[in-house]
């Protein structure tokens, strides 16, 4: 297990490490100056070779890379012309609009967008693998056809339908929730808990069709096999069958893809955290899009794909867990 638990690892920072080349070239090496982005259209020649001597971007290509990894590893110098100023590791360096650095401005958005991503995977497991399981044991019935109908307008309805319609008919018509204003926790628990529960069952009934799906099919697939009918042919009660044998088959693939999901949620949930006003990850990546201030933009990227990577090898540990033969393969 130690020796999986090493090859997943030594392979993830291998992963991290092309990434951030490919996040770095495709933002700092495409067409246009970054010192200008940074200073601005009005600023003279004089002031953008200031900034661009200010932010390193006056050495060579290779250089620039160097120092924006010695930033994130061990934290790096910026020039301020009158003195200088430390960012202190992780740098992902200083933002052209704020000034600010790009790792606090990250870790104040990230606890939002983790709240939204955690908690919708609550919902999503409680439907999803509740519906594929029960499903799967009333196969062929009326049950069936009618989580199957629901599985699929779950599927073909885009978040930010269900998320208006959730709004208007909960906050507007039965006025059973106000409108949601994210708190934040540690200001106050109850009121962050219900003004984040809309966000949650939208994000969270939407990714739980799949679920569904993938846990009828494991379960099916469990059911039919060899060992299964021996139990039965020895009296073994369907109860113990289904809750030791045939969920024991559907968990897995369950645990690898909600580990998956939860990392692509740092970045998917754009529309989400845009209609219910959360000041998350997308959010702020799309800000930074549209101001292009790229040390954001760049910073957000690579966090989100850091945690989409993480993610991965999280799944792999916790399906090798599930699953031993995993490690012996």
């Amino acid at each position: 297990m130690t020796r999986f638990v090493l090859k997943r690892l030594g392979g993830a920072v291998i992963v991290l490490l092309v990434l951030s080349v490919a996040i770095y070239a495709l933002f700092y090496l495409a067409p246009g100056d970054p010192a200008r982005l940074a200073c601005g259209d009005r600023c003279t020649p004089a002031q953008i070779a200031q900034v661009r001597e200010r932010l390193g971007l006056d050495r060579s290509v290779l250089a620039q890379y160097g120092q924006f990894l010695q930033g994130i590893v061990a934290g790096r110098d910026y020039s301020s012309g009158t003195g200088v100023t430390h960012c202190h590791a992780p740098c992902l360096g200083l933002s052209y609009q704020s000034d600010q650095q790009v790792t606090e401005l990250i870790l104040r958005r990230l606890p939002a967008t983790a709240s939204l991503a955690l908690g919708a995977m609550v919902i999503w497991l409680v439907i999803g693998v509740g519906t594929g399981l029960l499903s799967a044991l009333r196969r062929g019935g009326v049950t069936e056809r009618a989580l199957t109908l629901l599985t699929l307008a779950a599927t073909g309805m885009p978040v930010f339908i269900l998320g208006l319609l959730l709004l208007m008919v909960v906050c507007a018509y039965l006025r059973w929730l106000p409108f949601p204003t994210y708190v934040a926790p540690s200001e106050d628990l109850e009121q962050w808990a219900w003004n984040m529960l809309l966000p949650w069952v939208t994000l969270g009934f939407f990714e739980s069709a799949k679920y569904a799906r993938l846990t009828r099919g494991s379960t099916l697939e469990t059911l039919a096999e060899d060992h299964i009918r021996t139990f039965r042919a020895y009296g073994v009660g369907e109860r113990a069958i289904v809750g030791r044998h045939a969920l024991r088959g559907a968990v897995p693939p369950v645990i690898a893809l909600s580990a998956l999901d939860v990392g692509t949620m740092f970045g998917g949930a754009v529309l989400t955290e845009s209609l219910f006003g959360i000041p998350g990850l997308g959010k702020t990546l799309i800000d930074g899009v549209r101001v292009i201030d790229l040390p954001v933009v760049v910073g957000v990227v690579l966090v989100i794909g850091a945690a989409v990577v993480l993610a991965n090898v999280v799944a792999d540990l916790l399906y090798a867990a599930a699953d031993r033969r995993v490690v012996l393969s």
